[in-house]
């Protein structure tokens, strides 16, 4: 069914934050998964992972431009694993497994198959993101021009200071970036990019107007055929349990668990509070990189028996206070007596309640 009122506008612009929030986690489990972290492989992953937050924000941007709201304090938009890429037809599950071939061909390329010449738009259930993606665009267009949907943007809660997003390696800056929405063409403009830089537009494998950042359908490929070899793979488990660990390990995973949910939460600060958003987006920041990166690769050099190594759950983790910045420094230096290696990640998150 086209997409013909406001609220079915929304309701299909929070499918869009869903399906991106969904994606994250397989491929930072299969990312984490390769034993060389600096091969090209694993840096195009972390391109893709990275380019997916910013598709979060983006598709967040457009549901607050439209008199949405966006609310990441409850576990709606958290993903669990094993699941099904929410409307995908045929059913794709996606779940946390050890990068190979098989996993690059039948879930990540699957994921990012580009648009056909021709195919109708989808704004239901969609073979490709970018029928999905196209069918929003068409929403757009024709509630816009019978509701004055545009009418209190909430600028000032969307995240678009081009400071707070930077390209990593094998992403391009002119890819594009954070935008604000206020109007039709600048909604355009944001789905644009992520359907570039995601899926690509039919055969197209460039993001960027000067060729220099494939779209993630061709760096999965790039990995795929061999261009930029996988290497080594440590043995995990698919769809990995917290309870499957032995004892100490338990803490280290639901440390990680902690810190994931912990994301959630600062970026329900980042779209909510403007007069703080780079603190938020700094916080935001210092977790991904400085801490669930850490306990992530930790993880995975964790031998848990019969040759096979520990790895992240992504299993939803509840605080039961309302300070949970405590709750994850004593999480932490649980984890840091256990392990020294993790002392780091305490030290980090104990930093970090100097400045929240």
């Amino acid at each position: 069914m086209p997409i013909e009122t406001p609220e079915e506008l929304r309701e299909h612009i929070e499918l869009a934050i869903t399906v991106e929030l969904a994606t994250i986690p397989p491929y930072l489990y299969a990312m984490y998964s390769i034993e060389d972290q600096q091969s090209e492989a694993a840096l195009l992953i972390r391109s893709i992972v990275v380019e997916e937050m910013l598709h979060a924000v983006l598709a967040t941007n457009l549901l607050l431009a439209v008199g949405g709201t966006a609310s990441f304090a409850g576990i709606d938009y958290m993903p669990h694993f094993p699941m099904k890429l929410p409307h995908h037809r045929p059913p794709l599950t996606l779940d946390l497994a050890p990068c190979s071939p098989d996993l690059l061909q039948n879930l990540f390329m699957r994921i990012e198959q580009p648009e056909a010449h021709g195919a109708p738009a989808e704004p239901d259930e969609f073979e490709t993101l970018g029928q999905f993606y196209h069918a929003l665009e068409t929403g757009l267009e024709e509630v816009s021009g019978q509701f004055d949907i545009f009418s209190n943007p909430q600028t000032g809660a969307q995240v678009s200071d081009t400071g707070f997003y930077r390209a990593v390696a094998l992403d391009a800056e002119d890819s594009g970036g954070l935008v604000l929405i206020h109007d039709l063409a600048s909604a355009i403009e944001a789905i644009e990019i992520i359907v570039h830089q995601g899926e690509g537009m039919s055969d197209e494998r460039w993001a960027d107007p000067a060729h220099q950042e494939l779209t993630h359908y061709y760096k999965l490929a790039q990995i795929n055929d061999g261009t930029s070899p996988l290497g080594s793979i440590r043995n995990v488990r698919t769809n990995p349990r917290t309870a499957e660990y032995p004892e100490n390990l338990q803490s280290v995973s639901h440390l990680f668990n902690a810190v994931y949910r912990g994301l959630y939460l600062a970026m329900d600060r980042m779209f909510a509070d403007s007069t703080n958003q780079g603190r938020a987006v700094g916080v935001l920041y210092l977790l991904m990189a400085d801490v669930l990166s850490n306990i992530g690769h930790f993880l995975v050099q964790q031998p848990i028996g019969n040759g096979e190594n520990a790895a992240p759950t992504f299993e939803i983790f509840e605080f039961k206070t309302d300070t949970p910045l405590v709750e994850l420094t004593a999480l932490a230096k649980t984890s840091a007596d256990s392990y020294p290696e993790l002392a780091s990640v305490h030290e980090a998150l104990r930093g970090l309640g100097l400045i929240l």
